[in-house]
């Protein structure tokens, strides 16, 4: 007789595939976010760079079409070409070394005396009165109207051209101090002072950082207005300098030099600005942006 071993049926229980429709649309909504937050970063960048394409197309046209006299508006391509000529050359580094030197000693010590200044005419009752009535006379008075002046006291040399930036210079960051200081929230001011800030931590804390962006307003102005001033007195008397290859390149009948100087200047002025941006946003990171 044969037995046999009966053994049970396994009955296997199939489990349900994971639905993956949901994590492809999860997929799909990110990259389409990523997609136009690229596309918006992206023109935010191209936006601005329209309007500069279209007054190059404009100065490259405009002349090569007979609208304006090839004489004396060169197209855009030709400035280009002389402007990279004087790089070759060494003669544009020099002269943008020898303005920037200038500039820039001129605008760090405009910075060192209208901050330090500004906080105390805003902060200390006494010497506003007593310096408010010889500010009001100078701030109301043009930086080149007063080149002769200092060219007479000074000479024509280095002095007068650095004095000249230090003047222009220091109204802006001045009156921009001052406006920062006094419009810091007094309540912002009475929590530090109930919490026991010493003078010194309050203003460390409190008063400086909510003067910051204001003071960075006349900072960028003073920026400007260094260049602006320094090219002015260059232009008088210098023997290096952009103002100087300006004036030489005219002088010369050297037009196309004459407009690389000028594109020189604009980007040397976009340099600095950018510059200070970023310092400014470096240190208003407490600022809650939009």
């Amino acid at each position: 007789m044969s037995s046999a071993l009966a053994t049970p049926d396994v009955v296997v229980d199939p489990k349900p595939l994971p639905d993956k429709t949901p994590d492809i649309a999860q997929r799909s909504q990110a990259g389409g976010k990523a997609a136009r937050y690229v596309g918006s970063a992206a023109w935010r960048i191209a936006k601005p760079s329209i309007a500069i394409a279209i007054f190059l197309g404009i100065w490259e046209a405009a002349p090569r079409l007979g609208l304006v006299d090839k004489v004396f508006l060169p197209p855009f391509t030709e400035v280009v070409s002389a402007f990279f000529t004087l790089a070759e050359n060494g003669q544009l580094q020099e002269h943008v070394s020898a303005s920037l030197t200038r500039a820039l000693t001129g605008f760090f010590v405009a910075i060192a005396i209208a901050i330090p200044l500004g906080i105390a005419i805003a902060w200390y009752r006494p010497v506003s009165d007593f310096l408010n009535p010889i500010l009001e006379l100078f701030r109301n008075t043009a930086a080149l109207a007063l080149l002769p002046v200092f060219v007479l006291i000074l000479g024509i040399g280095e002095e007068s051209k650095i004095a000249l930036v230090i003047y222009a210079c220091t109204f802006p960051i001045l009156l921009n101090t001052i406006s920062g200081v006094r419009t810091v929230d007094p309540l912002l001011i009475k929590s530090a002072a109930s919490l026991g800030f010493s003078s010194i931590r309050l203003f460390q804390k409190v008063v400086l950082p909510a003067a910051v962006p204001t003071i960075f307003t006349g900072i960028r102005m003073a920026a400007a207005s260094s260049i602006l001033v320094l090219i002015a007195a260059e232009m008088v008397g210098a023997k290096a300098g952009l103002g100087y290859l300006i004036t030489a390149s005219q002088l010369n009948f050297q037009i196309p030099n004459m407009y690389a100087g000028i594109v020189a200047i604009s980007l040397l002025g976009l340099t600095i600005n950018a510059i200070l941006v970023l310092i400014e946003r470096r240190l208003s990171r407490w600022r809650v942006t939009t």
